[in-house]
């Protein structure tokens, strides 16, 4: 069985002036964040498009190996509510292509307030499979998403469930769908976005994720705890505790 492969990154290659030290001394943020990370979550595509040609831009400020996560705009998880949302698809999915082969993974993080509805949920995934043939993960966060007949489904869709931390319910404890790519996204804790990992646990997350790539899983790790700049450093301890191993 062939390895898995690890893509470790922050939620936006932000680099505070206390960090930058710690990075290749040239070039733009992405080019010297891409020199020591092979991954980025983009969330401000949540937030506002981007043009096709910016994606062009920071697909080429990184070297062949990294990769891309992209959030779906909030119109379609959070105003359309994934329910009629082919016209915005169209237009996402035009502007992430401009990464090219250093797209990644699709995130659809749902709002606290979507239940499950499986028919809206197989038309949605239909919709998006006919424009996007590449990896998605899904972080919801209502309590009915996390049952067993929604993770078969989601395994069916070939759709990864997101480990989240802070964890809202019991079962997200545990990634889920998909099992041949775990996707964590680590917010910080006890503070959300602004507290820092303790040694110990980023030493325990690097045991977990080596056993989860010797099993040939692909696994993403994110941290998006960077209110206070605690993600880079979380994420280079993590990167360093797997090259240990």
């Amino acid at each position: 069985m062939a390895a898995g492969l690890s893509f470790i990154g922050c939620a936006g290659w932000s680099l505070s002036r206390a960090v930058q030290p710690r990075f290749p001394p040239e070039g733009s943020h992405l080019q010297r964040y891409a020199g020591r990370f092979n991954a980025v979550e983009i969330n401000s595509s949540f937030y506002r498009p981007h043009a096709r040609a910016t994606y062009e831009r920071w697909a080429g400020d990184v070297p062949e190996g990294f990769r891309f996560s992209v959030k779906l705009p909030r119109g379609i998880t959070h105003e359309r509510r994934l329910a009629g949302c082919g016209p915005e698809l169209d237009g996402f999915v035009q502007q992430v292509a401009g990464l090219g082969a250093r797209l990644g993974v699709l995130l659809v993080q749902l709002p606290p307030s979507l239940a499950f509805e499986p028919a809206t949920v197989r038309a949605f995934a239909q919709q998006l499979r006919s424009r996007h043939a590449g990896p998605v993960a899904v972080e919801p966060r209502h309590t009915s998403w996390f049952e067993p007949g929604v993770d078969a489904l989601l395994r069916d869709l070939q759709w990864s469930r997101v480990l989240a931390d802070p964890v809202l319910h019991e079962a997200g404890r545990w990634p889920g769908g998909w099992p041949q790519r775990v996707y964590l996204r680590l917010h910080g804790s006890p503070r959300m976005y602004y507290s820092a990992y303790e040694p110990a646990l980023l030493q325990a997350l690097a045991w977990r994720i080596v056993q989860a790539l010797d099993q040939g899983i692909e696994v993403w790790c994110i941290f998006d705890n960077t209110a206070a700049g605690a993600a880079v450093g979380d994420g280079l301890a993590l990167v360093q505790a797997l090259a240990a191993r």
